[in-house]
């Protein structure tokens, strides 16, 4: 990543974080899934930048509800999966496309991610992985219109990349999400440790990210699904045998949504 180009993350709602790119002294910025468009304006207004870009990563509306507003107040190009229905869409993406962003001098390759989604996309560049609700610190999205099989294709698939790269997701959900994994997996030193370090930040008011995918593929047990301890936790708990990673994956997210 060019060492001047920023990632500032901007709060909305109860837990969503909506992401700006721009450079140190720059004129232009670009802003991941803007469910709202008041909190982004703010934002450039204060750091004097004009909005060059809108990317998202799928259709869920507090992804999305920003962008007609943003759009006719700043003539942004949005960039969207095309499998989905994204308002004001210039630029429907699919596995493989690559965008530049204008101003920005950072290009992005787009990442096909369905399970939270029929068509969720992810953005993968400068270091940086743009993941909306796919892969959560310590967690994972939830199965709205995918299936089991295809998130955990799509998380298999994330965790090839780079352990230097940088998980930017979309929610502060990361406390309870280790929550849970420390309930399945209670002896992991590495995620012992990672919640004191969450903890920290949170008490001092700071987001918990960007996680690392090194880090992510340490403690998170839905990228973990073929490690032993993991499998023998959900096993536990569907008091039956699991005959592959997809069923222990699926298992772990049906864990989650009761947890």
């Amino acid at each position: 990543m060019p060492q001047d180009l920023l990632i500032t993350p901007i709060s909305a709602f109860q837990d969503n974080y909506l992401w700006l790119l721009h450079h140190q002294g720059g004129d232009w910025a670009a802003v991941v899934d803007p469910g709202d468009a008041s909190v982004v304006e703010q934002t450039l207004e204060t750091l004097g930048l004009s909005l060059t870009a809108i990317l998202v990563t799928h259709h869920h509306w507090d992804h999305v509800n920003g962008i007609a507003a943003l759009k006719s107040r700043y003539r942004a190009s949005v960039y969207g999966p095309a499998k989905e229905d994204i308002p004001g869409c210039d630029h429907p993406l699919v596995e493989g496309a690559r965008i530049q962003l204008a101003g920005l001098d950072a290009g992005f390759e787009v990442l096909e991610t369905p399970g939270h989604t029929r068509g969720h996309i992810a953005y993968y560049g400068e270091g940086a992985l743009f993941c909306g609700d796919t892969l959560f610190a310590g967690g994972c999205g939830r199965l709205f219109e995918g299936s089991a099989a295809q998130l955990h294709t799509s998380l298999k698939r994330l965790a090839r990349l780079p352990g230097t790269t940088r998980i930017y997701c979309a929610h502060e959900y990361t406390q309870a999400n280790l929550r849970f994994a420390i309930e399945v997996d209670p002896d992991n030193v590495d995620l012992q440790q990672r919640i004191e370090q969450v903890a920290g930040l949170r008490a001092r008011g700071l987001p918990s990210l960007p996680s690392s995918l090194a880090g992510e593929c340490r403690t998170n047990p839905f990228l973990r699904c073929a490690a032993t301890r993991i499998r023998a936790a959900a096993e536990r708990h569907a008091g039956h045998p699991l005959a592959s990673e997809v069923e222990v994956f699926a298992e772990l997210r049906s864990w989650k949504d009761q947890f």
